[in-house]
């Protein structure tokens, strides 16, 4: 199965040079059609109203965590099939358990480059 780089993805980080950084990433993958959202809740918001085939979400972010997001999506009937790839600084074994028992698609640790990244999708998605 091919990949879909026109998809919709959609980041969620609340560090706006993370956002930049995630884009670029994505960009020389060419995944082009990327949406921001800077917190969990507006992630959620945005998740309901347009249609999405990938999130790649931080984990560290208030009000609402990425794991809280995670959490919501998978409760969600209408979204709970969406790829989910979970970004953190940290590799701490229970982070990686509670992700994986919340549904979590994958899981990156930061810092990753293009190559890390494509791999991630690849898993989650299928090869390009």
């Amino acid at each position: 199965m091919s990949i879909d780089k026109s998809m919709n993805v959609l980041i969620v980080d609340d560090y706006k040079t993370m956002l930049r950084i995630i884009r670029n990433l994505l960009k020389q993958i060419e995944f082009n059609n990327v949406e921001e959202a800077s917190d969990g809740a507006e992630a959620l918001s945005k998740l309901r109203t347009g249609t999405y085939g990938l999130v790649i979400s931080d984990w560290n972010m208030a009000p609402m965590t990425g794991l809280q997001l995670l959490q919501e999506v998978r409760a969600d009937a209408k979204l709970k099939g969406t790829p989910f790839i979970m970004i953190t600084a940290e590799s701490k074994t229970e982070n990686v358990v509670a992700a994986k028992q919340a549904g979590v698609s994958n899981y990156i640790v930061k810092p990753f480059n293009a190559e890390t990244l494509k791999e991630k999708i690849e898993k989650v998605l299928g090869h390009a």
